[in-house]
């Protein structure tokens, strides 16, 4: 019954719920969040520095999380090459010379807070020429307000940057009393105007007063109450950028201090100054508000504008709309054709006329537009969730439980969706597929989750990513030795499902090939086994079966492979020359050199070279009949077969407990690329002895191993976002929900773009080797014609 109930489950699921149907649903949620969000930032604003100065939420107990933007962590030089040349102004009480003090120490960590407490203290970076003041003025009054209006004046230098607040002071002084809240109205009602004439050329920011910790106030400060606080910020409120006309010349109120203050106010010393990484908070985001439209950080999407198009992107755009044009012009001349032969009543005999074509005719031409034109809208997608400040951005935060359920969640579906395999042979399709699907999944969550700064779980994804290069050796040895198939179509086949999603990104999203490290990876290990392979002498399955010297002479390639790939491993500087010729040099250069290619290539160096050697071993076993793989059988003789599965339970328990003890990344990574290949062959055993484990696969993960090639590129722009710094955020406010609705969104973009590329591999790579070689010829004037706009590109930046 149990068994009846779990089939029917299965049934009941897929019956309801197809990919067809999915991706309608995903194309519906697409549109609809795409309209909710253009009238969002039309009727509400869409400026993220707003949403930095005023909200956000505590991420564990440090991080903070404005609402819907990535904050950008400033290091000390970055903090400089943002201020060099700039001079800050910090006006207000002691909490405003706190704020001073964490934001000098982003300068200059060094710093001590030895100055005068109740006076006006000085810094100054002149490697930089940096000039930051904080200025004692515990009162909005008079004097303030002459200090204010000297700037104004057109003879003195205007501070670039001037951070002002202050009220704890006058509830103080006059007792929280009601006529000193009127004065304070009239006299920030006096200062407000010189404000906002300082802020049409200098950054104005206007910090609102936090609250206190009410039961650890002194005696004397027990009239500074949370009830006065909020009167005084309210006045400040109201009565700031009453007088301005002028939109751009607005003081820019800093209110997100006290919602940074109620969680941590509890935490103060004296209940009236906030704990130090409170202060550093809104120093940072003081940092990020002004310093990020100048440094542009990567992993900081607030007060980032847009970036403007480059000219292939403009290009790409009038190509993908031609593309949606030209399909639609042709969609109904052919619709248009086939009504008109369709049959229709004679009119004297009153006898139905067959039609003269059945079913509308699809040309290569209209079935090459529909894949253009599907590929424009889903890149239209990509462009709005990662480059246009449409959908919003926010910051990981890595947690245990946000990797670990979500593992447990997948397996369990993994184990629910298993099947029986169609063939019982060691890493058969099925299998394959499995194995890149849960592995795909895992690297997704490590990837959504920040799991990278918990080393342990670093390493075992560094073996998974091991793994995908396994099966690349693997894989492509078994096709061109059992086969002996090394013709051109077939490469160009190989080449083209590898890169042609990875060229699209490259043109759409203005990013460097190597940006996409994992394809060029795969796709140089790719190159490398077939020159092994098929430079001379050809060995192949067939010619060794007939003569066993071959097999020697396959060996002698392997040995002079491996002998390359550990002097390139070792020989940095050859290895860059190689990669540091045009036209290599523009695909594998990153921010001006071929370095992180190099520490890519050099983590998994010997990885592809263990799958192939596997291959032939594994093969040769076969032909030889030393192996068992009729379904239900061990692979090996009893005996033997339990001391193997033993000695690989025990190997991957032990790599295992060797990559959780990890102390130092460096270190681990060296060790990495001859290590990894010990829990990779001690899984595939533990899969692959026993028969009954053997004859199984999930047909869940079987799934997304499919399509894991275009989920691993995909995530890094429309699931992920800030080129994988950040989460994209569909739905602001509700992070699972928001999880949820983009995977659905991004899985099925993925299983789209993994049909269009199969449909446009059969149009772009024929096997008629005369029309092959002119659809080469056409592609290498596509990347030359790339390569001469790039160049234009790259002028009119410089």
């Amino acid at each position: 019954m149990a068994a009846l109930a779990y089939t029917g489950g299965k049934r009941e699921i897929n019956y309801y719920f197809s990919v067809r149907s999915a991706k309608a649903l995903a194309l519906g949620a697409v549109l609809l969040l795409t309209a909710c969000h253009a009238a969002s930032r039309r009727y509400r604003g869409g400026d993220t520095c707003e949403y930095l100065l005023s909200s956000g939420r505590f991420l564990g107990e440090k991080v903070w999380q404005p609402h819907s933007c990535m904050m950008h962590k400033y290091k000390n030089s970055e903090a400089k090459n943002c201020l060099i040349d700039k001079h800050v102004v910090f006006i207000g009480d002691s909490r405003i010379r706190q704020l001073f003090y964490s934001f000098i120490k982003l300068i200059n960590p060094q710093v001590k807070e030895e100055g005068i407490k109740h006076g006006n203290i000085p810094f100054e970076d002149k490697s930089a020429s940096i000039k930051v003041d904080f200025l004692w003025y515990p009162e909005v009054n008079g004097s303030m307000r002459q200090r204010i209006k000297s700037w104004t004046e057109s003879s003195v230098a205007k501070p670039h940057i001037i951070v002002v607040g202050a009220a704890t002071w006058s509830i103080k002084i006059h007792n929280g009393s009601n006529e000193a809240l009127a004065q304070y109205k009239i006299n920030i009602t006096s200062i407000a105007p010189l404000l906002e004439k300082l802020a049409i050329s200098s950054d104005v920011y206007w910090v609102l007063q936090d609250p206190v910790y009410e039961d650890m106030l002194s005696e004397s400060r027990k009239m500074i109450t949370n009830e006065k606080i909020d009167a005084y910020n309210e006045a400040a409120v109201r009565i700031l950028n009453s007088s301005s006309r002028n939109s751009k010349a607005k003081v820019k109120v800093f209110s997100v201090s006290k919602l940074i203050a109620q969680e941590t106010i509890m935490k103060s010393v004296d209940g009236l100054h906030l704990p130090e990484s409170s202060r550093d908070t809104n120093a940072m985001i003081l940092m990020n508000v002004y310093c990020n439209k100048i440094m542009k950080p990567i992993d900081g999407s607030c007060c980032q504008p847009q970036p403007p198009l480059t000219l292939i992107q403009k290009i790409a755009f009038c190509f993908f709309t031609l593309s949606i044009i030209g399909y639609l012009i042709i969609s109904l001349i052919h619709r248009s054709n086939y009504r008109k032969n369709k049959s229709c009543t004679d009119l004297e005999s009153g006898e139905e006329k067959k039609p003269a074509i059945s079913t509308p005719n699809v040309s290569t031409l209209e079935m090459l537009l529909h894949c253009f034109c599907k590929l424009g809208l889903i890149m239209t997608y990509f462009y709005l969730c990662d480059r246009a400040n449409l959908f919003m951005k926010e910051n990981k935060f890595y947690t245990h439980s946000s990797f670990f359920i979500p593992i447990i969640y997948i397996l369990v579906l993994g184990v629910f969706y298993t099947e029986n395999t169609k063939e019982t042979k060691v890493l058969n399709r099925e299998q394959t597929d499995e194995w890149k699907g849960w592995m795909q999944l895992v690297i997704l969550i490590y990837h959504i989750s920040g799991a990278s700064t918990f080393l342990p779980v670093y390493m075992h994804i560094r073996v998974l990513v091991a793994a995908y290069l396994f099966q690349t050796g693997y894989g492509h040895f078994s096709y061109f030795w059992i086969k002996g198939d090394f013709g051109v179509y077939r490469v160009c086949q190989v080449l083209f499902r590898l890169n042609f999603l990875v060229v699209v990104l490259c043109i759409v999203m203005d990013r460097p090939y190597q940006f996409y490290y994992f394809v060029p990876l795969v796709t140089v290990w790719f190159m490398i086994i077939y020159a092994t392979l098929a430079v001379w002498p050809q060995i192949v399955q067939k010619k060794a079966n007939g003569n066993c010297l071959w097999h020697f002479g396959l060996l002698l390639k392997l040995i002079c492979l491996l002998t390359c790939i550990y002097f390139l491993s070792y020989s940095q500087g050859a290895f860059e020359k190689i990669f540091s010729f045009w036209p290599l040099s523009k695909c594998f250069e990153l921010n001006g050199n071929v370095y992180e290619w190099w520490f890519r290539w050099k983590l998994d160096r010997y990885v592809v070279f263990h799958g192939m050697l596997f291959a032939f071993i594994y093969l040769a076993l076969q032909k030889h009949q030393m192996i068992s793989e009729g379904k239900g059988d061990p692979l090996f003789s009893n005996r033997v077969s339990n001391v193997l599965l033993f000695i690989s339970i025990v190997s991957f328990l032990t790599y295992s407990i060797w990559a959780s003890s990890c102390k130092n990344k460096t270190e681990c990574n060296e060790l990495h690329p001859s290590v990894s290949v010990v829990q990779i062959l001690a899984f595939i055993l533990i899969r692959n002895i026993p028969g009954y484990v053997r004859s199984v696969y999930s047909s869940f993960f079987a799934w997304f191993g499919k399509i894991s090639l275009e989920l691993f590129i995909c995530q890094y722009h429309i699931w992920l976002a800030a080129d994988t710094k950040g989460i994209l955020v569909l739905i602001p406010g509700y992070p699972m929900f928001n999880v949820l609705v983009s995977t659905f969104i991004f899985v099925c973009v993925a299983h789209e773009i993994s049909q269009i590329t199969n449909d446009l591999a059969q149009i772009v790579v024929p096997k008629d080797n005369s029309t092959l070689l002119k659809r080469l010829l056409c592609i290498a004037g596509f990347f030359s014609g790339l390569h001469f706009f790039s160049a234009m590109q790259d002028q009119s930046r410089h």
